[in-house]
Protein backbone atom coordinates (compact mmCIF):
# COMPACT_ATOMS: atom_id res chain seq x y z
CA UNK A 1 0.00 0.00 0.00
CA UNK A 2 2.84 2.42 0.73
CA UNK A 3 4.60 2.36 -2.66
CA UNK A 4 1.79 4.13 -4.53
CA UNK A 5 1.04 7.86 -4.48
CA UNK A 6 -1.93 8.86 -2.37
CA UNK A 7 -5.17 9.02 -4.35
CA UNK A 8 -7.07 12.30 -4.57
CA UNK A 9 -10.72 12.95 -3.72
CA UNK A 10 -11.90 12.47 -7.32
CA UNK A 11 -10.66 8.86 -7.35
CA UNK A 12 -13.32 7.71 -4.88
CA UNK A 13 -16.83 6.61 -5.87
CA UNK A 14 -18.87 7.28 -2.72
CA UNK A 15 -18.59 9.64 0.25
CA UNK A 16 -19.92 9.74 3.79
CA UNK A 17 -19.56 12.83 5.97
CA UNK A 18 -18.36 11.97 9.47
CA UNK A 19 -18.12 14.77 12.05
CA UNK A 20 -15.23 14.42 14.45
CA UNK A 21 -16.11 14.41 18.12
CA UNK A 22 -14.39 16.12 21.02
CA UNK A 23 -13.49 12.70 22.43
CA UNK A 24 -11.72 11.72 19.16
CA UNK A 25 -8.82 14.07 19.98
CA UNK A 26 -5.92 12.72 22.00
CA UNK A 27 -3.57 14.56 24.36
CA UNK A 28 -1.62 15.88 21.36
CA UNK A 29 -4.68 17.77 20.09
CA UNK A 30 -5.43 15.66 17.03
CA UNK A 31 -7.60 12.64 16.25
CA UNK A 32 -6.02 9.54 17.78
CA UNK A 33 -4.80 6.96 15.27
CA UNK A 34 -7.15 4.23 16.49
CA UNK A 35 -10.16 6.47 15.74
CA UNK A 36 -9.26 6.47 12.04
CA UNK A 37 -10.10 2.76 11.99
CA UNK A 38 -13.51 3.56 13.46
CA UNK A 39 -14.09 5.97 10.56
CA UNK A 40 -13.07 3.26 8.06
CA UNK A 41 -15.47 0.76 9.63
CA UNK A 42 -18.27 3.33 9.67
CA UNK A 43 -17.83 4.22 5.97
CA UNK A 44 -17.77 0.60 4.81
CA UNK A 45 -20.66 -0.64 6.92
CA UNK A 46 -22.82 2.41 6.23
CA UNK A 47 -22.55 1.66 2.51
CA UNK A 48 -23.26 -2.05 2.98
CA UNK A 49 -26.41 -1.26 4.99
CA UNK A 50 -27.70 1.65 2.89
CA UNK A 51 -26.78 0.52 -0.63
CA UNK A 52 -26.56 -3.24 -0.14
CA UNK A 53 -29.45 -3.76 2.24
CA UNK A 54 -27.26 -5.61 4.74
CA UNK A 55 -29.15 -6.68 7.86
CA UNK A 56 -26.36 -7.24 10.38
CA UNK A 57 -28.58 -9.22 12.73
CA UNK A 58 -30.62 -11.43 10.39
CA UNK A 59 -28.79 -12.04 7.10
CA UNK A 60 -27.31 -15.50 6.56
CA UNK A 61 -23.93 -13.97 5.67
CA UNK A 62 -21.75 -11.16 6.90
CA UNK A 63 -18.28 -9.77 6.28
CA UNK A 64 -15.50 -10.37 8.76
CA UNK A 65 -12.42 -8.19 8.74
CA UNK A 66 -9.40 -10.16 7.57
CA UNK A 67 -6.94 -7.29 7.15
CA UNK A 68 -6.62 -3.57 7.76
CA UNK A 69 -3.98 -0.94 7.20
CA UNK A 70 -3.53 2.81 7.21
CA UNK A 71 -1.21 5.43 5.77
CA UNK A 72 -1.29 8.77 7.56
CA UNK A 73 -0.57 11.97 5.65
CA UNK A 74 -1.86 14.85 7.80
CA UNK A 75 -3.72 15.30 11.04
CA UNK A 76 -7.43 15.57 11.60
CA UNK A 77 -8.81 17.25 14.70
CA UNK A 78 -12.04 18.30 16.31
CA UNK A 79 -14.16 20.02 14.97
CA UNK A 80 -13.20 18.83 11.46
CA UNK A 81 -15.79 17.24 9.22
CA UNK A 82 -14.28 14.17 7.58
CA UNK A 83 -15.44 13.14 4.11
CA UNK A 84 -14.79 9.40 4.01
CA UNK A 85 -14.31 8.39 0.38
CA UNK A 86 -14.94 4.74 -0.44
CA UNK A 87 -13.81 2.62 -3.34
CA UNK A 88 -13.35 -1.09 -4.03
CA UNK A 89 -9.99 -2.13 -5.45
CA UNK A 90 -10.74 -5.86 -5.57
CA UNK A 91 -14.05 -7.70 -5.67
CA UNK A 92 -13.32 -11.41 -5.46
CA UNK A 93 -15.54 -14.44 -5.02
CA UNK A 94 -15.71 -14.28 -1.21
CA UNK A 95 -13.59 -11.24 -0.38
CA UNK A 96 -13.63 -7.50 -0.96
CA UNK A 97 -10.77 -5.03 -0.66
CA UNK A 98 -11.80 -1.46 0.11
CA UNK A 99 -9.79 1.72 0.19
CA UNK A 100 -11.10 4.52 2.32
CA UNK A 101 -9.73 8.03 1.93
CA UNK A 102 -10.30 10.36 4.87
CA UNK A 103 -10.47 13.92 3.58
CA UNK A 104 -10.77 17.05 5.68
CA UNK A 105 -13.81 18.92 4.33
CA UNK A 106 -12.65 21.04 1.39
CA UNK A 107 -9.36 19.20 0.81
CA UNK A 108 -8.53 17.13 -2.27
CA UNK A 109 -5.60 15.41 -0.54
CA UNK A 110 -6.36 12.67 1.99
CA UNK A 111 -5.38 12.99 5.63
CA UNK A 112 -5.28 9.17 5.69
CA UNK A 113 -5.78 6.22 3.39
CA UNK A 114 -7.17 3.01 4.82
CA UNK A 115 -7.21 -0.52 3.44
CA UNK A 116 -9.89 -2.87 4.68
CA UNK A 117 -10.50 -6.48 3.58
CA UNK A 118 -13.78 -8.26 4.24
CA UNK A 119 -14.23 -12.01 3.81
CA UNK A 120 -17.88 -13.01 3.58
CA UNK A 121 -18.84 -15.94 5.79
CA UNK A 122 -21.89 -18.04 6.51
CA UNK A 123 -23.42 -16.96 9.83
CA UNK A 124 -23.88 -20.54 11.08
CA UNK A 125 -20.61 -22.17 9.96
CA UNK A 126 -18.33 -19.09 9.88
CA UNK A 127 -16.85 -20.52 6.66
CA UNK A 128 -16.18 -18.33 3.58
CA UNK A 129 -18.98 -18.08 1.03
CA UNK A 130 -19.50 -16.02 -2.13
CA UNK A 131 -20.28 -12.34 -1.60
CA UNK A 132 -24.12 -12.20 -1.49
CA UNK A 133 -25.71 -10.92 -4.70
CA UNK A 134 -27.30 -7.82 -3.13
CA UNK A 135 -23.96 -6.84 -1.60
CA UNK A 136 -22.03 -7.57 -4.80
CA UNK A 137 -24.38 -5.29 -6.75
CA UNK A 138 -23.79 -2.44 -4.29
CA UNK A 139 -20.02 -2.96 -4.38
CA UNK A 140 -19.73 -3.19 -8.17
CA UNK A 141 -20.60 0.53 -8.32
CA UNK A 142 -17.47 1.29 -6.28
CA UNK A 143 -14.91 -0.78 -8.21
CA UNK A 144 -11.87 1.11 -9.53
CA UNK A 145 -8.53 0.02 -10.89
CA UNK A 146 -5.84 0.76 -8.36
Amino acid sequence: MSDRPAPVRGEFRHFLAIPTRWMDNDVYGHVNNVTYYSYFDTAVNHHLIEAGGLDMHNDDAFGVVAETGCRFFSELKFPDIVDAGLRVTRLGNSSVTYEIGLFRRGSDAPAALGRFVHVWVDRATRRPIPVPDKIRQALELLVVEA
